[in-house]
């Protein structure tokens, strides 16, 4: 979109050829002498390598047994949840880690018990010991040091490798002294003082997370880099080509500022074992034969692509070195397509009849830890004897976690079925942060030199002039107005925050929104993505996991489908699966549109308020849109952030002096009286509220009816309180959204309303939402969307029949009965 890059059609239409460079696979060739000639590793560095792969596959093999078995060395443990072993690729994960700090940050899959263990044995190397301590005693206040240093022994590094392995696996055993309480188990563990960060139990659930990492980096100059570990049968899920086309975007390099120019420091890592559980990318459900071929498809560096051996920890060191130095001169993202082997099944009850035994047995014959041991022997590094005792010592290693973890005496569960519970406080964070970083924030121009803002300085704040009587709209705030006030103003003080989406830069948001912002900001920090609504989302959840705050817009409701993982699995779990350690303040803004059709005009609120995890909110006045944009933008939880494109033009109607210019927050979860009245109750969602006050002044006006209207505001967290008492008053309640009817938080609403307030109903809650139809078109839409002629005709035959009313639509018990029983 940006006018400076011309799309010339000579250049488009010219002759030419694409030209791709040849790609590296497996080209390490350097013996252990000849790494030790060279004083790229000492006698000590090769032996730890080795004892990282050992620990790894000891603590793999104890999980195997205790899961096939039911015991570990003769002690009994019934472990009924998951775990994805990955015994045969320990060398990939050491080698990875091995050049890794703290600072180096990496995310995993499901099978990443040993990359856990590997980057924090790294870590644990690297940091001294007064670091180290310091760790221990204050991750969730020492809890899990409690258990481990009672009968410790040896130094603090010896202490922190006990830590390490018995976290991990208190953990797998949802233990509250694991890592993450033990709310995050097998596939989720993490350890983020080591720099291990979130696993993801959805395939390819790293991808696009570990792009927003990357993000968050990049913009705000922190050190270190992003590592993506992803299955090789993740290349096939669309979230990670979003992933990949949003890190190889050309504005990271060519338009963003000298300051902030550069690719990402981004690893995209494919721990290519050959197999997505029984199916097999090489010869079946891929065609690319070397998964380091799909780098050639995505920049002209090729994402620097290569394919490692990653049955050798030195070729992956040496990997992991060559792309690191690529990173950090600012020539990111590279991809890596590291081959390895699970030698176990895709998990404990797979029996591998998908694969010949002679192929297993083929690969056991290559086992790192065994060859590897060899070749030290082989090179004098040391003895036989040396590499037993250091199996011996392992072994006493995971025995001795092993006894802790499942003592549930020493390793409690926490208690789910008290009241507020562990995993009922830490759904939420409920924080409010004026801002994520000290630093200055890089903007363009002063505030109040900012065009749109000297434009709306001369607009009335109101929609009602001294006499309360309407203006015309286009001299008024209006809610797309409103928000604008509110976000522009976080981005004058927090420096983490960033926003992007489709249309978001030069364009000021498909529907004016951010008109301005681009002329308050710099790239970094509003730019266009990719038409990837998946990545969209995917990246601002690691960008939020990193420490940021991003602002991310889909430009229709209905395109969250194509976000239905990042929304539901990623953005709204990972605050309670790390036990309360992470926070999330990521708001997602969704228009509900109207006028386009069955597949641009749904509203599925709903959708999201299923979900736990999600604040939902759907403000449909300027003061609460303004009030609400500004309470989501100080919050450390993740909120959808719901606005009518019925809507963005109207003006405030309802707060006595309008849309203040300062700075206001309101409360999540608190409904808002717009209309008192005495013998109806009407609760509204979003747009929903002018059709319903337009049936309220003709039920008024007509037959008598005082109603009261009453506008959700938001939907989660939703506070009763007022409803109740209204219901008191009024004995009856109609409610009513965009929404469709069937599945709708009206639904949820009603239900609960019946529940609290039963003996003051004369009649059950009646719901009017949108027909259980596809949208029709604009010219129709009126008979799908409810209208005042809809809540009246309920409001007379279900909760006061109404003197001399003719319904203008059939809506009976009987009607919706037979409705039901056809689907619609």
């Amino acid at each position: 979109m940006p006018k400076d890059v011309m799309i010339c059609p000579a250049e488009a239409r010219a002759k030419s050829h694409v030209e791709f460079t040849p790609i590296a696979i497996n080209q390490y060739d350097k013996t252990i002498a000849q790494e030790l000639a060279a004083g790229t590793f000492s006698k000590e560095d090769l032996i730890r390598i080795q004892r990282d792969m050992m620990v790894i596959r000891a603590f793999e093999n104890m999980l195997d047994s205790v899961k096939r078995q039911g015991h570990y060395q003769d002690i009994p443990y019934e472990h009924r949840g998951p775990a994805h072993l990955s015994i045969g690729q320990e060398s990939a994960a050491v080698g990875q880690a091995y050049l890794l700090d703290v600072e180096d940050h990496v995310y995993g899959s499901h099978r990443s018990h040993g990359e856990i263990l590997a980057k924090g044995l790294s870590a644990i190397q690297q940091l001294d010991d007064d670091h180290l301590l310091k760790i221990m005693r204050e991750y969730f206040d020492g809890d899990c040091l409690r258990v481990v240093e009672k009968d410790a022994t040896g130094d603090v590094k010896s202490l922190a490798m006990d830590y390490l392995v018995y976290g991990t696996l208190a953990e797998i055993f949802a233990r509250e002294a694991g890592f993450n309480k033990g709310l995050g188990g097998s596939m989720h563990a993490f350890f983020p003082p080591f720099g291990v960060y979130p696993n993801n139990a959805i395939v390819g659930g790293s991808a696009d997370i570990s792009v927003g990492a990357a993000l968050f980096k990049h913009v705000n100059k922190r050190p270190g880099i992003v590592i993506g570990n992803i299955g090789d049968a993740a290349s096939a899920c669309g979230p990670t080509w979003e992933a990949l086309c949003f890190a190889t975007m050309d504005q990271f390099k060519e338009l963003w500022a000298e300051s902030h120019r550069g690719g990402l420091p981004l690893i995209m890592n494919f721990v290519n074992n050959f197999y997505g559980m029984g199916g097999q990318p090489l010869g079946e459900t891929m065609g690319f034969k070397v998964l380091a071929r799909i780098g050639a498809g995505l920049n002209p560096q090729q994402m620097h692509a290569e394919r490692v051996d990653g049955f050798n920890p030195l070729a992956v060191i040496d990997a992991i070195r060559r792309k690191k130095e690529i990173l950090l001169k600012g020539d990111g993202p590279v991809l890596l397509d590291t081959i390895t082997y699970r030698f176990s099944g895709h998990s404990p009850s797979d029996a591998s009849s998908y694969r010949g035994r002679e192929e297993v047995e083929a690969w056991q014959k290559m086992d790192p830890v065994h060859t590897f041991a060899a070749d030290l022997v082989a090179a004098k590094v040391c003895t036989k004897k040396q590499i037993e005792k250091m199996q011996a010592e392992v072994d006493e290693l995971i025995l001795k976690a092993y006894k802790k973890a499942i003592d549930l005496s020493v390793s409690a569960h926490a208690d789910l079925k008290q009241n507020d519970c562990l995993l009922q406080r830490v759904m939420f964070s409920d924080q409010r942060i004026e801002k994520f970083s000290d630093a200055p924030v890089d903007v363009r121009m002063p505030l109040e030199e900012n065009p749109r803002v000297k434009q709306l300085a001369g607009r009335s704040r109101s929609g009602l002039d001294e006499n309360g009587k309407p203006l015309p709209k286009q001299r008024c705030i209006a809610i797309r107005d409103a928000l604008f006030e509110a976000i522009i103003d976080r981005f004058y003080t927090d420096p983490t925050l960033v926003a992007y989406g489709e249309e978001n830069r030069d364009w000021g948001g498909a529907f004016a929104v951010y008109r301005g912002l681009t002329e308050a900001l710099p790239y970094h920090r509003l730019f266009n993505s990719p038409i990837s609504e998946g990545a969209i989302v995917g990246t601002a959840v690691g960008y939020a996991l990193e420490g940021g705050r991003p602002l991310v817009e889909l430009m229709y409701c209905d395109f969250m489908g194509r976000a239905g993982d990042e929304i539901f699995n990623q953005l709204a779990k990972w605050q309670s699966m790390s036990g309360g350690l992470l926070k999330m303040p990521v708001v997602l803004r969704v228009s509900v549109g109207s006028k386009y059709g069955a597949q641009h005009s749904q509203d599925w609120s709903s959708m999201c308020t299923h979900i736990p995890g999600l604040k939902v909110v759907f403000p449909a006045t300027p003061y609460d849109a303004k009030g609400l944009m500004y309470s989501a933008l100080l919050g450390t939880d993740p909120v959808v952030f719901f606005e009518s494109q019925r809507i963005y033009d109207m003006p405030e109607l309802f707060q006595p002096g309008g849309v203040p210019k300062e700075a206001y927050e309101i409360t999540m979860g608190e409904p808002d009286v717009k209309r008192p009245g005495k013998d109806l109750t009407i609760l509204s969602v979003g747009a929903t509220l002018y059709r319903a006050l337009a049936a309220a002044d003709e039920l008024a006006e007509r037959h008598g009816v005082s109603c009261e209207v009453i506008d959700a505001r938001s939907l989660v967290p939703f506070d009763y309180t007022k409803v109740i008492e209204s219901v008191r008053k009024t004995r009856k309640i109609l409610l009513t959204s965009d929404a469709c009817e069937r599945g709708s938080i009206l639904h949820t609403f009603a239900s609960k309303i019946t529940q609290f307030a039963f003996d003051e109903l004369d009649a059950p809650p009646v719901v009017v939402g949108s027909r259980n139809w596809i949208t029709p078109a604009d010219e129709v839409e009126d008979a799908f969307f409810p209208q005042p002629a809809d809540m009246i005709d309920a409001v007379h035959e279900h909760l006061l029949p109404l003197a001399g009313y003719s319904l203008m639509r059939p809506c009976s018990t009987s009607d919706h009965i037979r409705w039901s029983a056809q689907g619609v």
